[in-house]
């Protein structure tokens, strides 16, 4: 199984980026995902997740409003469409499969991780 995060970079405050989580080696349709992010000397932060479905999606309070998960399942793909970038968002972004429905923000409860993509929002 694997989870390739992409679309990262540096970007100015109010700006816009995509993140992309390509996956393979399980099928992408079966699996609720979910966003994670990781900021130098932080703990580990749930940003959003979605059902397998594409129905449901559940987000942190911080980014409500401004991001917008989606999925292909046609592609094996997730998005991350992150607009109105704040410095605080600024984190190593992972994505994340799980079985088990509910408990998104739980991140023990996710059985496949990738390696993330940085992106960096300047001020």
């Amino acid at each position: 199984v694997q989870l390739q995060a992409s679309g990262g970079g540096l970007v100015q405050t109010g700006g816009s980026l995509r993140l992309s989580c390509a996956t393979s080696g399980l099928t992408f349709s079966a699996y609720n995902m979910g966003w994670f992010r990781q900021a130098p000397g932080k703990e580990r932060e749930f940003v959003v997740g979605i059902r397998w479905s594409g129905v449901s999606t559940n987000y942190a309070d911080s980014v409500k409003g401004r991001f917008t998960i989606s999925r292909d399942n046609a592609k094996n793909t997730m998005y991350l469409q992150m607009d109105s970038l704040k410095p605080e968002d600024t984190a190593v972004y992972r994505c994340a499969a799980k079985r088990t429905d509910g408990l998104f923000g739980l991140s023990s409860t996710y059985d496949y991780w990738g390696q993330g993509t940085q992106v960096t929002v300047s001020s």
